[in-house]
C-alpha cells in the first residue's frame, strides 16, 4: 500500500482465501555403511538403481542395511539415506596413503584442524593431484589424464628410432630419448600404410609397443630404418575436437595457454565393468582461478571438477604448473614438467562396513532436526552391530522419534533374536524380551522379525529385518488410500519379496506378541506373507496405541502447524481467528470425507484467547477430533434356528 501524505483513500487487499495444504507423509530415513558415496551427508534415493549408483551394491557386512533400503524403495520413491563413516575409510588418491573427504562440504571446508582436504591445494602433498570422489577402494580403478598444452596433444618428430635392427613383427623399439614418449601414447613410425602403435611400456629408451587399433597382428608391420623420426599423440585426442590452448577469457586478459583436456577412465573395469571405459571428459577446462566459459559459468578446472564430477576432486596442481591457479590477467600458465599426466588411484580403503554404535548415532543425528530433514518415517535397520548394542540402537530410534514428534520410527528385533532359532516359542520370547526393554511411545512400530531375500548381486539368500518393509508399506498405504488408513492386513499389508520368514508366529505366539505392542507379520498359506497387526510402541491401551491413529494426527498436526505460520504477528482479534478457522475447517472436512476423521471441533475465539492471553502475544487453537478407528477383532455369531421362526422374533433377543 502507497502512504498517504494528504487526505486521499487508499486500497489494500486482505488474502482470506488462503487453504491448508497436504504435506508430504511418505519420506524415509535411514542410516547405512557403504562401499561408496557421502559420508555423512543426506542423500535422496528414489530406486534401486540409485541406490547401487550412489552408494555401490551390499556386500557380506552390510547386506542388513542395504537390503533394509531396498526394502523400502520396493513401496516408495523417496528415502534419505545417510552414509555412516566407519573407521579407516579413505578416498582413494594419486598417490600416498590416500586421504578421508566425507562429502563435498568436508572437500570445501577441511575439518577444521587445518589438515582437511581444502579446494585451494592445501591438502598434503604426499596424496598427489587428485582424490576419488568417496572413500572406498572402488577408488583404485580410476585412472586420470591430461592434457595441459598443444605440443602434449599432438607432436611431431619428438624422438627417433635409435634401433638398426627394428625389424616386422618386433614389439620392443629402441629410441633416443624415451623421457619424451609416455605410456599409452599413440606413435606414428612414417609407414606408407599408415599404421599406427600405442606405447605399452617403457624402461629407459627401450619402447614396448602394440599396433593401434588393435588388429590382430603383433609388432611392426614392416622393418624401420635407425634415425626415423616418430610423431606422437595424447592417446585421447581423438576424444576431442581442438589441442587447448588459449582461451577467450585468458586472451581478454592478455594472458595465455590456459586451457587443458581431462579425461576420467576406468582403469581395471570396477566401476563401470569395462576396462579402460571412459567416465568423463572434460575440453578446454583453464587453469585460470578466475576463468568463466562464454556464458558467465565457471571454467576454472578445479571448480568444474569439483561442482561437476562424479568420480574425482583435484588436489594439487602438478610438478611444473607454477601459474596454475593464478587469474587470467597477463599470466602466461607454464606447462606441467610432462606435456600430459596420467595417474592411477591408489590406497582406497573403507569396504569394511561393519559400525560402531557411536558411528551409527552420528549418522542419524543427520534426521534429528525437524526443521532442516524433512523425513516421516525413520528406519532402524538392523538392531545390533556385530551382536552387540542392539537395545542401544532401539532405545536411540525411539529418543529420535520423541525429539522430533512429527514422524513415526520403525524398530525390528535383534537377528540373534529370531534367526536359526528352532522353536517358536523361545522366538516369541526372544523378541518380546527385547522390545520390553524399549520405553512405551505412540511414535514407533514395532515387527516381529526378519525375512529371506534373494540377493541378485552377490547370488545368495540373505536374512533382513522387516523395519523397512513396515515402512514401505505405510508409504504404500500413503499412495494408494491415506495416512490415516491402517497399513496392515490383506488389502494393504502384503510384504514384498519375502521368499520365507525367520519367524513364523502362530496365533497363540501372535496373541503374545500383540499384548507386547508387537506387530507380528505372518505368512498364510494361498494369501501371502502379511502384516497382522497395526500397534504403535504405546504400552497402555489408547486412541494413538493405532499407527493409522498416530500417523492421522501426524498428518493433521503438521499441515496445521504450516497453516498456523499464517498467523504470526498479525493481530490476535476476530478477524484473525476467523481466518484460521476457515483454513483449517474445510481441511478437517475433507480428511471427515475421506473417512479418517468421524467428527471434529475448532476451537478459535474469545474462550482460548483470552484478555491475558493476547496480552502475552499468543494465539491460541484448540482442534477436537474423533479419529477412525481400525478393526482389529472380528466377532462372527452363527445362531441356528427352528425351521418356522420368524427372525423377526429372534434378532437381538439370542
Amino acid at each position: 500500500m502507497v502512504d498517504l501524505v494528504s487526505p486521499g483513500v487508499a486500497v489494500k487487499e486482505k488474502d482470506a482465501t488462503t487453504s491448508v495444504r497436504s504435506e508430504p507423509t511418505s519420506i524415509g530415513a535411514l542410516a547405512i555403511p557403504a562401499i561408496k558415496g557421502p559420508i555423512e551427508q543426506v542423500i535422496t534415493v528414489s530406486t534401486e538403481s540409485e541406490l547401487v549408483d550412489i552408494f555401490g551394491k551390499p556386500n557380506t557386512t552390510n547386506f542388513e542395511y542395504w537390503f533394509t533400503a531396498a526394502s523400502f524403495l520396493l513401496y516408495s520413491n523417496t528415502l534419505k539415506v545417510v552414509r555412516i563413516f566407519v573407521t579407516g575409510a579413505l578416498n582413494a588418491t594419486e598417490k600416498g596413503s590416500g586421504l578421508l573427504i566425507k562429502n563435498k562440504t568436508h572437500y570445501q571446508d577441511g575439518d577444521g584442524t587445518g589438515n582437511g582436504p581444502y579446494a585451494d591445494g592445501s591438502a598434503p602433498t604426499t596424496n598427489g593431484m587428485w582424490a576419488a570422489r568417496t572413500a572406498g577402494s572402488w577408488g583404485n580403478s580410476l585412472r586420470v589424464a591430461f592434457c595441459n598444452d598443444a605440443e602434449g596433444f599432438e607432436e611431431a618428430a619428438v624422438v627417433k628410432i635409435n634401433d638398426a635392427s627394428a625389424a616386422a613383427g618386433d614389439t620392443v623399439i629402441t629410441v633416443d630419448d624415451g623421457t619424451k614418449l609416455n605410456d599409452n601414447d599413440i606413435i606414428y613410425l612414417q609407414e606408407a600404410n599408415g599404421q599406427h602403435y600405442q606405447v605399452v611400456s617403457k624402461v629407459t629408451n627401450d619402447i614396448t609397443i602394440k599396433r593401434y587399433p588393435a588388429s590382430g597382428a603383433t609388432g611392426l608391420s614392416g622393418a624401420i630404418a635407425d634415425n626415423t623420426d616418430i610423431d606422437r599423440r595424447w592417446e585421447y585426442a581423438d576424444q576431442f575436437s581442438n589441442k587447448p590452448g588459449t582461451s577467450t577469457y585468458a586472451s581478454d586478459r592478455s594472458g595465455s595457454k590456459d586451457e587443458m583436456h581431462i579425461i576420467i577412465s576406468d582403469k581395471d573395469g570396477k566401476i563401470s565393468g569395462v576396462p579402460g571405459e571412459i567416465l568423463e571428459k572434460w575440453e578446454s577446462v583453464s587453469k585460470a582461478s578466475d576463468a568463466l566459459t562464454d556464458d558467465g559459468s565457471k571454467n576454472y578446472y578445479v571448480n568444474v571438477l569439483a561442482d561437476q564430477s562424479e568420480y574425482i576432486y583435484w588436489l594439487d596442481h602438478p610438478a611444473g604448473g607454477s601459474n596454475w591457479g593464478q587469474p587470467a590477467s597477463g599470466v602466461t600458465f607454464d606447462d606441467a614438467t610432462s606435456d600430459f599426466e596420467r595417474t592411477e588411484g591408489v590406497s582406497g580403503a573403507g569396504d569394511t562396513t561393519t559400525p560402531t554404535e557411536e558411528n551409527r548415532q552420528i549418522a542419524y543425528k543427520m534426521f534429528e532436526d525437524a526443521d532442516t530433514e524433512d523425513v516421516n518415517l525413520v528406519i532402524a535397520g538392523p538392531a545390533s552391530v556385530g551382536n552387540t548394542g542392539a537395545i542401544t540402537q532401539g532405545v536411540y530410534i525411539t529418543d529420535l522419534v520423541e525429539k522430533r514428534k512429527d514422524c513415526v520410527g520403525f524398530i525390528s528385533p535383534d537377528r540373534s533374536d529370531v534367526v536359526n532359532i528352532a522353536k517358536t516359542y523361545t522366538q516369541s520370547q526372544n523378541v518380546k524380551g527385547y522390545f520390553d526393554a524399549l520405553s512405551s511411545s505412540s511414535y514407533t512400530v514395532f515387527d516381529s522379525g526378519y525375512t529371506k531375500q534373494f540377493d541378485k548381486y552377490n547370488d545368495v539368500y540373505r536374512w533382513v529385518p522387516l523395519c523397512g518393509h513396515i515402512a514401505g508399506l505405510c508409504a504404500h498405504t500413503d499412495a494408494v488410500e491415506d495416512p490415516w488408513w491402517s497399513p496392515a492386513g490383506l488389502t494393504r499389508g502384503q510384504i514384498r519379496g519375502s521368499i520365507a520368514l525367520a519367524f513364523n508366529p502362530t496365533q497363540t505366539e501372535r496373541d503374545r506378541l500383540y499384548r507386547a505392542r508387537i506387530n507380528p507379520v505372518v505368512t498364510f498359506p494361498g494369501e501371502g506373507t502379511l502384516l497382522f497387526g497395526d500397534k504403535t510402541g504405546l504400552s497402555k491401551n489408547s486412541a494413538f496405541s493405532r499407527i493409522n491413529v498416530r500417523r492421522l494426527f501426524l498428518t493433521v498436526e503438521e499441515a496445521c502447524k504450516i497453516a498456523a505460520r499464517t498467523v504470526l504477528f498479525e493481530f490476535n482479534d476476530q478477524f484473525t481467528r476467523d481466518n484460521f478457522r476457515a483454513m483449517v475447517d474445510p481441511y478437517l472436512r475433507d480428511i471427515q470425507a475421506r473417512r479418517g476423521i468421524f467428527d471434529f471441533l475448532t476451537v478459535c475465539d474469545s474462550t482460548n484467547n483470552t484478555p491475558q492471553v493476547i496480552e502475552n502475544n499468543e494465539f491460541r487453537a484448540d482442534i477436537y477430533i474423533k479419529p477412525a478407528r481400525s478393526i482389529n477383532f472380528v466377532t462372527l455369531t452363527f445362531i441356528a434356528t427352528r425351521t418356522g421362526v420368524d427372525f423377526d422374533e429372534v434378532v437381538g433377543r439370542v
